[in-house]
């Protein structure tokens, strides 16, 4: 926080952007803390100006100790022996959990003495000008109590309240006041805080599945731990149990490691940033010998281990929150009678908010599917798992025998079909160790990292998320059980070598068997794994109107009720994935792919492509469409018409994702869909009249589409060319394979017209940063020579 955002107190005076010393936190070639205008110290650490701070490096709590002693020597430096006046520090520095760059939480705290607005200001601006971040305040104790029983948040800061230096008995009756307060109000005021925490985790997400999260704001992280420290004090319940404390010294390395890395203060733990974190907490992929797993980067070990830390925090603070919450409402319910015990499902009951067994279940040999039983009731009921159950369960409950009996089969369809309640009731089970006993794959999928930047959570929460968006296409297919099973597996050969659709096929049908399902559906359950992707790429890369297009995915996929499957997992795919692996646009490619290959499964001729728009063959030359996402020009037919337009396209920041083009009576057609590259769509009167005047020939628009695609050109990973022999009915298919860039359409399609080639349709598809261009190149398959020299061309233009 800069000091002009400090928590200032009327009278105390506040230094602006333009009077505060220039400075701030640097980095320093090593990637320890670097006070502005600081020197070196021969001890250790970073020295600041007069009067003078060290701040010793390092990650691990000793570290974070001896950072703490130096601010409070410095501190302690700042403020005169004076009665009625002490410097507390709260957050970081009160635990004595100093991150690196981390703030200065300081209360001035005096007994109404004078002149304490000049006392302040004595102590702040040295902070500051040592280059030290500072959040600062100025209170009596009854001011401080005041605030504190307004602000939760207030409250829970004066629980980690220490005396830095000064009046010691001033110091201690705030902190001995301010506990014995939260004590006794905690049971009414954790309902308002369990609100503002979840709005927290709304916004930072859940750090367990984020493949770049907060350590500190998203659930699971940091400011987690600070709540349960807080319902802790209350003597609420046992919420700081050692495997907590465990993940919170885990997890302030992280942050102390993520510090020193990038030299400054930031908390999301970001991709580029993981390996370097990892190295400076000697984290290091086991080695694996001969294993058909490749070896993980250090980084995902690292965020492997952030996500079970998360976990193991997340999960106490449910726990806690809902142990408060019986309290509550046991000293509300004045002499009410105890909870009622409530059935739910076979040998599972609802108690006082909560999902326990039967008393008839707990025997010397548990049923097998009891824990599944279980699982579906508590997704089923939105009701959570008590801890004791779920301690029983992993501890006497043994696996489904093989194949799995059909009760524990119709609970699992349960449990995926579920909706919003298999998040948590699955996370639940995780977390103890049940999904293990029934899938012994899901080891190797728990906390995995994705690498591809359009996906924003680890491989196993994906799963699980794209099985409950599956749940809302159940009505859409005939068989919703095995949609919500293949949406379950359907990334399951993902972490393994080759093609992870290919490899995940015979893990899915051992799983798909195990689980009792006859050899038709187990192979259906193959078929959905391998592939759950060829929609979406056809959809994107190919011309949907050639013929050989729709009869290649029908006979891939063989009967219309495995392409409704695909379908609908291909959608509930996209939704799990993140923002940017979907859209409208590829929404109605899709479905145009769809409904055209379900006419060819149902009558077995296929469809006849769609006539151009008559206006396009009658009207003047050249002919202007821009209407929504469609382009269509129609001009006289000359060589490199489809260049021109991707060019002024390009010009007005809008991207091709399709492109046709063809000669009719003379006239040569080009249809375009675009999408606008940033925000908001230009201005279709602009864009008509730029490609009226280019496809009449105008020079200086085309000298502005050449001027544009030189600058547009740029650093990037080597592109790559890629031939498809027997794709298309009337051409040969070039698929480029590049870094996304604007106007490389353009570039792309000026080159190989230059060369002679004649495109008839082009389909773009963006893969984060990455785009895969499909070119038609009209003719038969080209001899060695010819292929080369499209291939130079096509790189060179890239």
């Amino acid at each position: 926080m800069t000091p002009s955002a400090g928590r200032a107190v009327p009278g105390t005076p506040v230094p602006t952007g333009t009077d505060r010393p220039p400075g701030g936190v640097a980095a320093s070639g090593s990637g320890g803390a670097v006070l502005s205008g600081a020197a070196a110290d021969p001890s250790g650490g970073v020295a600041g100006p007069s009067p003078g701070v060290v701040v010793p490096t390092g990650v691990g709590e000793p570290a974070r100790h001896r950072r703490a002693a130096a601010y409070d020597a410095f501190l302690a430096g700042l403020l005169p022996r004076r009665p009625g006046v002490a410097l507390v520090a709260v957050g970081g520095l009160g635990r004595r959990q100093c991150a690196p760059y981390g703030d200065l939480d300081l209360v001035l705290l005096h007994a109404g003495v004078p002149g304490i607005d000049d006392l302040a200001a004595s102590i702040w601006y040295p902070v500051w000008d040592a280059g030290l971040r500072l959040d600062h305040s100025v209170r009596t104790v009854a001011e401080a109590l005041s605030v504190a029983q307004d602000d939760d948040k207030v409250a829970l800061g004066l629980l980690d309240a220490r005396m830095v230096a000064g009046d010691a008995a001033l110091a201690d009756s705030l902190v001995r006041t301010a506990a014995d307060h939260w004590r006794r109000t905690a049971v009414r005021r954790l309902p308002r805080l369990r609100e503002i925490t979840a709005a927290r985790w709304r916004a930072h997400g859940e750090l367990a599945f984020l493949l770049e999260g907060d350590v500190k704001e998203a659930a699971g992280g940091l400011r987690d731990v600070g709540v349960l420290r807080a319902i802790a004090s209350a003597g609420v319940t046992d919420a700081l149990r050692p495997a907590v404390h465990a993940a919170h010294l885990r997890l302030l390395d992280v942050r102390d490691a993520l510090h020193e890395q990038v030299g400054r203060r930031v908390d999301r733990l970001v991709a580029q940033e993981r390996d370097g974190v990892a190295a400076r907490l000697g984290l290091r992929q086991p080695q694996r010998g001969d294993s058909a797993e490749p070896a993980l980067h250090d980084g995902d070990v690292l965020l492997r281990r952030v996500a079970g830390d998360a976990r193991t925090i997340r999960h106490a603070l449910d726990d806690a929150f809902r142990a408060a919450e019986r309290l509550r409402g046991g000293r509300t319910r004045v002499g009410a009678a105890r909870p009622v015990r409530r059935p739910v499902a076979r040998d599972v009951v609802a108690h006082d908010g909560e999902l326990v067994l039967a008393r008839t279940a707990i025997g010397a040999r548990p049923d097998p599917s009891l824990s599944l039983r279980v699982a579906a009731a508590a997704a089923t009921t939105g009701l959570p798992i008590a801890r004791a159950t779920c301690e029983w369960l992993a501890a006497y409950c043994p696996p489904p025998p093989t194949p799995w009996p059909a009760e524990a089969r119709a609970a699992l369809f349960t449990l995926l079909g579920a909706g919003p309640g298999l998040l948590a009731a699955w996370e639940t089970c995780d977390r103890y160790g049940l999904v293990d006993a029934w899938l012994p794959e899901w080891t190797r999928l728990r906390s995995l990292p994705q690498h591809n930047p359009v996906h924003r959570f680890t491989v196993d929460r994906h799963l699980v998320q794209t099985a409950y968006e599956a749940s809302r296409h159940a009505r859409d297919v005939e068989r919703p059980d095995l949609l919500l099973l293949g949406a379950l597996l359907h990334d399951v050969g993902k972490g393994l070598a080759g093609d992870h659709s290919a490899a995940g096929v015979p893990i899915a049908e051992a799983v798909a068997a195990r689980i009792g399902l006859p050899p038709p559906e187990v192979a259906l359950i193959g078929t959905l794994v391998r592939l759950h992707l060829l929609l979406p790429e056809v959809a994107t890369r190919r011309d949907l109107a050639d013929p050989v297009t729709i009869a290649g995915v029908a006979e891939a996929v063989g009967d219309p009720a495995t392409l409704d499957l695909l379908h609908a997992l291909v959608r509930a795919d996209a939704a799990a994935t993140g923002p940017g692996a979907w859209s409208d646009w590829k929404g109605r490619l899709v479905a145009e792919l769809v409904a055209r290959v379900r006419t060819a499964l149902d009558t077995g001729a296929l469809p006849a492509p769609p006539a151009p728009d008559p206006a396009l063959l009658t009207e003047p030359l050249p002919v202007i469409q821009v209407t929504g996402d469609r382009v269509a020009v129609a001009a006289a037919d000359r060589r490199g018409l489809l260049a021109t337009v991707a060019g002024c396209l390009a010009l007005h920041r809008l991207d091709v994702v399709a492109a046709d083009a063809s000669v009719v009576d003379g006239r040569a057609l080009v249809e375009c869909r675009v999408q606008p590259r940033y925000g908001l769509p230009p201005d279709p009167v602009a864009v008509s009249g730029d490609l009226r005047r280019a496809v009449g020939g105008d020079v200086s628009v085309t000298q502005r589409l050449r001027g544009r695609a030189l600058a547009a050109r740029g650093a990037a990973a080597a592109p790559r060319v890629v031939w498809h022999r027997e794709a298309a009915t009337d051409a040969v298919l070039l698929e480029l394979r590049a870094a996304d860039a604007a106007g490389l359409l353009y570039r792309v399609t000026c080159a190989l017209d230059e060369v002679g080639a004649q495109v008839r349709a082009a389909r773009i598809a963006t893969l984060g940063g990455d785009v895969v261009d499909a070119f038609y190149l009209v003719g038969g398959w080209p001899d060695d020579a010819t292929r080369a020299r499209l291939e130079q061309a096509v790189l060179a233009a890239v």
